[in-house]
C-alpha cells in the first residue's frame, strides 16, 4: 500500500529535522514550495504542517510561514501568575530592581518567534526580583512595541512587567522552555550566586488577540525557586 503524500510530507521534514539540516526555529518551505516539490494540491501541503504544528514538531507564524520547533518546548496550559503577587502570598516582602530598560533591534534568532520584519525595533526591559531582599529571579524581556508602545516609559518599581503587559495586552496564550542552566557571569553577578551554582531557566512566549506580546528569559537561582511556586495547573 503506497504512503498517502501528506504522510509523505511529513516524513521529509522529519528527516530534515532529525538529521539536524534544519535547526529549532528554521523555516521549513512553503505549503507552495512543498506542492512542487511533491507534486500535490496546496492543500494537501497544508495537512501536512497542519498535522506537524499540532504535533509541536513545527510551529507557525501568522503572514510568515512555518518554523521547526524547539524539542524543549512545549505548549502550555499553566498559569502565568505575577511573580509580585506569588512571593506575597507566601507571606514574604517583594522589591525589584530596574538594570536595563531601551529600545533595540530585535535579536536576528528571535525574529520568527515575533513574526515581525528583520530590524524590526522592539524594547528591552532586565528586571532583579527580590524575595526578602534575596534576588530571587532575572527577567529578561523583549516586547512588541506595536501592542505596548508605553513600555518604556512604566514605572517597573511599582508594577511588573507581566502585571501592565496583561493589562495593555491581555494575554490568550503562551509556550515554555524550561531547562537547567549554568548561567553567565553577569547573570550570576545579579543573583549573587557562585559560578557553578545551577539555575533554572525559563523562556516564555506569550501571545494577545493581536499577536505576539512578548518574550522572556527567566532565570532563577536553582536552589531557591521550585517551578511549581511559579507556574501552577
Amino acid at each position: 500500500m503506497s504512503v498517502p503524500k501528506f504522510v509523505e510530507i511529513k516524513q521529509y521534514i522529519f528527516k530534515q529535522i532529525e538529521s539536524g539540516e534544519w535547526p529549532a526555529n528554521y523555516k521549513v518551505p512553503s505549503e507552495n514550495e512543498l506542492a512542487d516539490r511533491f507534486s500535490v494540491s496546496r492543500m494537501t501541503a497544508r495537512r501536512a504542517l497542519q498535522e506537524l504544528t499540532d504535533e509541536n514538531v513545527l510551529f507557525r507564524t501568522q503572514g510568515v510561514g512555518s518554523f521547526v520547533a524547539s524539542f524543549k518546548s512545549q505548549s502550555s496550559l499553566l498559569e502565568i501568575k505575577n511573580i509580585a503577587d506569588e512571593i506575597r502570598e507566601r507571606g514574604h516582602q517583594y522589591h525589584s530592581q530596574l538594570v536595563q530598560l531601551i529600545e533595540v533591534e530585535l535579536p536576528a534568532s528571535l525574529v520568527p518567534l515575533f513574526g515581525l520584519k528583520a530590524n524590526a525595533k522592539v524594547f528591552y526591559s532586565e528586571i532583579l526580583h527580590f524575595e526578602n531582599n534575596q534576588p530571587i529571579q532575572l527577567e529578561q524581556r523583549y516586547v512588541n512595541a506595536d501592542l505596548a508602545p508605553h513600555y518604556l516609559v512604566q514605572d517597573f518599581g511599582k508594577t511588573t512587567p507581566h502585571e501592565y503587559l496583561s493589562h495593555v495586552a491581555p494575554l490568550t496564550e503562551a509556550t515554555h522552555e524550561i531547562e537547567a542552566i549554568i548561567a553567565s557571569s553577569k547573570i550570576n553577578q545579579l543573583l549573587a550566586i557562585s559560578s557553578q551554582q545551577p539555575c533554572l531557566q525559563v523562556k516564555r512566549r506569550t501571545w494577545s488577540s493581536s499577536g505576539v506580546v512578548s518574550f522572556a528569559i527567566l532565570t532563577s537561582p536553582g536552589d531557591k525557586y521550585r517551578l511549581g511556586g511559579h507556574l501552577t495547573f
